[in-house]
């Protein structure tokens, strides 16, 4: 125990403060930070239906960090309650550990799971544990607040044809010399065949925890800005998954037949955005118990059929906390909703794969031209310093141009606003200004 129970409320008012400063990228390490006065602890790690992109966060002991799975995560989720600590051995990065695990599920939220690798093997008091499930209770609600506000597009297009080979040609040859490396080892004459073998088993758990840490389906995802149908698919699935630890809901899955055919990552990222918020508007019905998830992809369109059985009063107004609506309509889809009384809920969308082109007449009419410099800025994902640099002004009047921009063009984000501008034709490439 690093410092026992709390003694005062001042510092915990001051810890709910931290989280509730803390932006997304650093919430789970201040989380850590604030928890080492509390527990002494190797590593944080977190499982979260409330992300698109990675189901799996984690901060700490890079031994950990960079080699648990979400499998791993996944098997633990099955043996906690919400609300209800558990602390004993659990298999994390491969071997059993001393693991404390709280599970929390705040509204509009599809749970999230947090896993304290402790330093011995001694459980916490109940004092403490009590003290830590809150504070994973509100870590959990800022997260689903976050993630609900960040941009759902900072994808930047496809690269030129050129640029593709290169950033195919790169991860090629990272693997062969990964591959090259392990036949000179194994192939060395000055070494034994017992240190050949050692050499060569470090070379290779070295590069398995290199391309762990940083996931080439991510990689390629992020360099391309495109992901492969049937990848995108299962990470909807885990992300999903969640919830069917925590309720007594049913999730299903219809087969895909998405082959390895891929298609832009900023298709499938609100692709499962607003999968996922289909889902929870529906679990907030009374009188459900099952859910199906179907998609089909077509030459042109990514099409999602999510079904419950409840009892059948749900509206598009549901959606709204969600702004599925609007992320759909970011990126020019539909959404039609058919709910029969009595027996359940039809929710089916349409997402075009390709954008339409619309003159940028239209868009530059509504913004100045100092807000299209902005927006320039926005669609190639910069952010408010580099912004701030280009143009010469402060990021306080960066901040107060986005503010303009998003109220103009009626989005909810950064992201929402650059994905706008791209299904009007702005290019992602930089714009001429005016």
């Amino acid at each position: 125990m690093a410092g026992g129970a709390w003694g005062n409320s001042a510092r915990a008012l001051a810890s709910a403060n931290e989280l509730m400063r803390s932006p997304l990228s650093g919430i789970l390490a201040t989380l850590s930070t604030i928890l080492l006065e509390l527990i002494d602890h190797r590593a944080l790690i977190m499982l979260t239906g409330d992300c698109p992109k990675s189901p799996l966060w984690a901060t700490g002991d890079a031994e950990l960090t960079e080699c648990v799975s979400t499998t791993e995560m996944s098997a633990l989720a099955r043996e906690v309650d919400v609300g209800t600590p558990r602390f004993g051995r659990a298999v994390l990065a491969g071997a059993p550990r001393d693991v404390l695990a709280f599970a929390a599920s705040p509204p509009n939220s599809a749970g999230a799971l947090l896993a304290v690798v402790t330093d011995g093997d001694t459980e916490p008091p109940a004092a403490t544990t009590e003290t830590v499930q809150q504070l994973w209770d509100l870590t959990t609600a800022r997260i689903r607040d976050l993630i609900q506000t960040v941009a759902p597009v900072e994808s930047s297009g496809l690269l030129a044809g050129g640029d593709r080979v290169r950033a195919i040609a790169d991860l090629a040859d990272e693997h062969a010399a990964t591959l090259s490396t392990l036949l000179a080892a194994l192939r060395a004459r000055d070494l034994d065949d017992a240190t050949a073998r050692r050499t060569a088993v470090d070379i290779a758990v070295s590069a398995i925890i290199r391309h762990r840490s940083v996931d080439d389906v991510d990689r390629v995802a992020d360099i391309l800005g495109e992901e492969r149908a049937d990848r995108a698919y299962t990470r909807l699935s885990d992300m999903l998954g969640m919830l069917s630890h925590y309720g007594a809901v049913t999730l299903e899955y219809s087969a895909f037949d998405g082959g390895q055919r891929h298609i832009p990552s900023h298709v499938t990222e609100i692709a499962r955005t607003v999968a996922r918020g289909c889902v929870l508007s529906m679990l907030a019905q009374d009188g459900i118990s099952r859910i199906r998830v179907c998609w089909d992809l077509a030459d042109t369109e990514l099409l999602m059929t999510i079904r419950d059985d409840g009892p059948g009063t749900l509206t598009v107004e549901s959606f709204t906390p969600h702004r599925v609506t609007d992320r759909v309509a970011v990126l020019g889809g539909s959404l039609e909703l058919d709910a029969v009384p009595g027996w359940g809920a039809t929710v089916t969308i349409r997402l075009p794969l390709l954008v339409r082109e619309i003159p940028r007449s239209d868009l530059r009419s509504t913004l100045n031209p100092r807000e299209v410099d902005v927006l320039r800025h926005l669609v190639l994902g910069h952010r408010n310093r580099a912004i701030a640099d280009d143009l010469h002004i402060s990021e306080h009047t960066v901040k107060f141009h986005v503010a303009r921009i998003l109220k103009k063009l009626n989005a909810g984000s950064r992201g929402e606003a650059a994905a706008i501008a791209r299904s009007l034709g702005f290019p992602t490439a930089a714009l001429p200004r005016s």
